[in-house]
């Protein structure tokens, strides 16, 4: 029997904000039902200060899933977006004075959740929101992408497959994909040993930029007609131009935050700052 803690099991037997949002502001899924958790998070937004009003869930899983979407929803009410959006799925378990290792996925899911929501919220509720769209899937059982094995590495410190199958499940099926998993983690910890990109030859950060551009935003904008190229580098700052459909694109402020910023942020140094030219 997994050892839960007594604010688990109040929020598990007597969980706060369930339900859903009659014309909810912001909608965000994630999850599975076949893969054995999935939780729908719907906000209600007060639109001139961004400050989150309400917050309902619908959880289908075990008590730490439950248990974590109520706390979230408890910890955003009354926060803005951007304040909302600064916590993580460690801080969900703080909330509920810890989490058994192998449940830290669930305080994962309402990480995502509240992601979705609030970028389908500021995406003007035109379409679903799918955390890891378009991403590379690795562990197919639980449908989980290298995206969000290396968020997870990244975000939580993790250093090992067991601690990857506790925060994201991968590998916890039929674990043909473990050795996959273990090639991601010894690369990001390369990658992260490596020198950082400020101290990178300008040579090797144009190399390091456009492998990112090519591979992982490119094969995106190319979906709807348009591409990226490299312009400048000055210091930690990149300098990009959108071009074909994207050059015109009314949403290329958004792409340029949640795609090409996501990416490089993530694939290369936190610390980079993106702009389009």
């Amino acid at each position: 029997m997994w050892n839960y803690t007594e604010k688990v099991y109040e929020h598990f037997k007597n969980p706060k904000n369930v339900g859903e949002i009659e014309n909810p502001d912001g909608t965000g899924e994630v999850g599975s039902i076949i893969c054995g958790d999935a939780l729908k998070l719907t906000l209600r937004i007060d639109k001139p200060t961004e400050k989150i009003l309400d917050a309902k869930f619908k959880t289908f899983g075990c008590a730490s899933a439950i248990a974590s979407s109520s706390a979230l929803t408890e910890m955003i009410k009354g926060k803005t977006l951007n304040e909302a959006a600064k916590i993580t799925n460690n801080e969900i378990a703080e909330y509920l004075g810890g989490l058994p290792s192998e449940k830290m996925h669930c305080s994962v899911m309402g990480m995502e959740a509240l992601e979705a929501a609030i970028k389908n919220y500021r995406g003007g509720k035109a379409e679903k929101v799918i955390v890891g769209a378009g991403e590379r899937i690795v562990c197919k059982c639980f449908s989980v992408t290298e995206g969000k094995i290396v968020r997870a590495i990244r975000d939580n410190n993790l250093k090992t497959v067991e601690e990857i199958t506790n925060f994201t499940k991968a590998g916890g099926g039929c674990r043909q994909c473990v050795g996959e998993i273990e090639k991601i983690l010894k690369d990001y910890w390369a990658r992260a040993e490596h020198k950082t990109f400020s101290k990178m030859t300008v040579v090797e950060k144009v190399k390091m930029v456009e492998k990112v551009l090519a591979e992982e935003v490119n094969p995106k904008l190319k979906l709807d007609g348009g591409w990226i190229e490299l312009v400048d580098l000055e210091g930690d700052k990149v300098k990009v131009r959108f071009l074909g459909m994207c050059s015109s694109c009314p949403s290329s402020a958004m792409t340029l935050k949640n795609v090409v910023e996501k990416e490089l942020k993530e694939k290369i140094d936190p610390a980079l700052v993106i702009e389009a030219q």
